[in-house]
């Protein structure tokens, strides 16, 4: 047993440095090379007629990354993309309200990640696609006891091995509720495609100008978390729209804010839908 798990570091180890070399190859002239990628250059038009490129360019996918996943993948993504749910048996019962309102409304490339063994026999003694991971200290010990946030902070480290992969993801929590289809109301025109928390046009599309430098006091971390513990949802934010300057080279992702109507929070639902 001690082997087989030596062998299983070994190969996450082995991993992590093919994936810092591959990094380092790219060089500095990445955005130069972007460009290129991404099509011929334009000419500037008249007002209103030209916008920036979207940087949404199909990944090469790399099977060697996690091969058990790519023949898991194979069979139940859709178009190479999957919706998935990272769940620990802290959220069980949560979890069969989820697939229940996929399955009724037809959706069949859906995949849960198990954190333990519990979850993993629930979802195939309810012929829902699962996957479990092998076996990893640093994330397993979160994943077995850690609460809703703990375990969504872990689905970035994880996810990257589903982009690795050429897949597009995604990511739900299983607290939703499905009426119809959302690959049916995605635009893919952008790097990332992120639901709002906002109720209104100004709170879901609006934006917060505010200055990241010491004379802005408390207010400076009123809006960045600063903190190790810092909830995954407000990091995802910071790292998408934190822009370049000298000494930070910045994420440069696409993104688009889905319609809030479709991909509709409990805050739409009931205090501006429940009204009609």
């Amino acid at each position: 047993m001690a082997a087989m798990e030596k062998n299983v570091e070994l190969k996450i180890q082995a991993s992590e440095l093919t994936e810092k070399l591959r990094l380092a190859k790219q060089g500095k002239d990445h955005a130069r090379k972007q460009v290129l990628v991404l099509g011929e250059q334009q000419n500037a038009g008249p007002f209103g007629t030209v916008k920036g490129s979207r940087t949404n360019p199909t990944v090469v996918s790399d099977e060697s990354v996690n091969p058990r996943l790519g023949k898991v993948l194979e069979k139940v993504a859709v178009g190479r993309e999957v919706i998935v749910a990272l769940v620990n048996s802290n959220v069980k019962d949560t979890l069969e309200v989820w697939f229940n309102s996929i399955k009724r409304v037809g959706i069949h490339n859906y995949l849960v990640v198990a954190f333990d063994e519990e979850i993993f026999k629930f979802c195939v003694s309810n012929d829902v696609p699962v996957y479990k991971r092998d076996p990893d200290e640093g994330i397993d010990s979160i994943a077995r006891t850690g609460g809703n946030h703990a375990v969504s902070g872990l689905k970035f480290r994880i996810l990257r091995e589903f982009l690795q992969l050429g897949y597009s993801v995604l990511l739900s929590d299983v607290d939703i509720v499905y009426f119809q289809n959302p690959f049916d109301h995605l635009y893919r025109d952008s790097d990332v495609e992120a639901m709002t928390d906002g109720h209104d046009n100004m709170t879901a599309y609006g934006f917060d100008d505010v200055f990241d430098e010491p004379a802005m006091g408390w207010a400076r971390y009123a809006h960045t978390k600063r903190e190790p513990t810092s909830w995954d949802q407000a990091a995802f934010n910071e790292e998408l729209f934190f822009p370049s300057h000298p000494g930070y080279d910045g994420l440069l992702a696409s993104r688009r804010t889905m319609d809030f109507y479709l991909f509709m929070n409990s805050k739409v639902l009931f205090k501006t839908q429940e009204k009609y």
